[in-house]
């Protein structure tokens, strides 16, 4: 098993928690890192498991050793017992490890049972800092879910189009998505098309021939599912105008890849879209990073109606850290010259280049780097590589 980056986040809210909610998509590693920590399991998708922990519930519940749910939003009803149980030991921490593939069904029964009681933790797929040296384009490719490649490229990209087909046919349905499969695909197909550009949901849904409205409900699912990431644009008092819309991106590489048909890494860099592919990418792996950290950022972009434009802008509280993302080996002095100019606008205190550079610099609030480089960077500053 690899080490997950995200464990000593997870352990220190144990320990300051009584329950914790280990939140991600399907087949990210949940169940596996849960596991490794010891505790008594209970998949609450499975009715035999249902009823064990029914049984054991009044002795787990008042005993010491951690009890791990897994998919805890299938039984609602367990909500209301784990917040009388939790108010009886209120200072016990560490007794609950809730696992949740679909944050928006988790969070209704956190908001409504749970406030103050609970604290949530997000395991990705596999980030760059996990795996060997070396493996930044196979996991640009391939993506980083654990069966989808990474560890055996011979399963993509049919363990991609197998994951899809089965949320769009069974899982999604299941947590309140109203849309047909067959429609739920083709707006999986559209947004693959539209990755990292403005979204327009009136263009999307009239392809689709359904309202906007409607389509900005299937895209919640979506990103609730952690299929989709919507990247808020910056708003500042500006004498420029902003760009409003949110751009989208498909969180995994991977999963973009299988359905724009991408049969290996040359393939890819044929495509007239892979420098969104690539900004999408790092976009992932420096957010990743910052939660492996523990440290909280808030991600947007900045776009003027004059093109001046932030693939990522990174509000820290006290700093903001503005990105530009290219897909060169060789970044030139005009592309920081145009970074600088933009981040000028809001004053960013760190502006961040990043390429395929193998000449990483750092002078001052300027840094020209390569994406391990600056991973390396964010653990040096907030936390522990691990």
């Amino acid at each position: 098993m690899l080490a997950r980056g995200i464990v000593q986040v997870l352990k220190e809210r144990l320990r300051n928690f009584p329950a914790v909610a280990l939140i991600g998509p399907r087949q990210s590693g949940k169940t596996t890192l849960a596991r490794s920590l010891k505790g008594a399991y209970f998949d609450l998708e499975q009715d035999a498991d249902r009823v064990r922990l029914d049984l054991q519930w009044e002795s787990l519940s008042h005993g010491q050793e951690m009890v791990l749910l897994d998919e805890a939003q299938a039984w609602p009803e367990i909500f209301t017992r784990l917040r009388a149980a939790i108010d009886s030991r209120r200072n016990q921490m560490g007794r609950f490890l809730l696992l949740g593939s679909v944050s928006p069904a988790l969070m209704k029964q956190v908001s409504e049972s749970l406030a103050g009681r609970l604290t949530l933790v997000e395991l990705t797929p596999f980030l760059l800092t996990e795996l060997p040296p070396g493996s930044q384009n196979k996991l640009w490719l391939f993506g980083g879910f654990p069966d989808g490649g990474i560890l055996n490229a011979k399963q993509y990209p049919q363990w991609q189009q197998d994951y899809i087909s089965l949320l769009t046919q069974r899982d999604l349905p299941n947590w309140g998505l109203p849309a047909k499969p067959q429609v739920t695909q083709r707006l999986l197909k559209m947004l693959a098309g539209v990755h990292g550009q403005l979204w327009n949901a009136s263009q999307i849904a009239q392809s689709l021939g359904l309202t906007y409205p409607t389509v900005n409900s299937y895209l919640d699912y979506l990103e609730g599912a952690f299929l989709i990431r919507r990247l808020a644009p910056y708003y500042a008092n500006l004498s420029k105008r902003l760009v409003k819309s949110p751009k989208v991106y498909w969180r995994d590489s991977g999963l973009l890849h299988s359905i724009l048909r991408v049969d290996g890494f040359d393939d890819l860099l044929a495509q007239s879209w892979v420098g969104a592919s690539w900004e999408g990418y790092v976009i992932e792996q420096v957010l990743g990073a910052f939660q492996q950290a523990g440290k909280s950022v808030e991600p947007y972009f900045l776009r003027t109606s004059d093109q001046y434009e932030l693939d990522l802008l990174l509000d820290l509280g006290r700093t903001q850290w503005a990105f530009e993302i290219k897909l060169t080996g060789q970044p030139k002095s005009a592309d920081l010259s145009r970074l600088n100019k933009t981040a000028d606008l809001i004053n960013a205190h760190l502006r961040i280049l990043i390429s395929q550079t193998s000449d990483s610099i750092e002078e001052k609030n300027q840094i020209s780097c390569s994406l391990p480089w600056f991973i390396d960077f964010i653990h040096k500053h907030f936390g522990k590589k691990n």
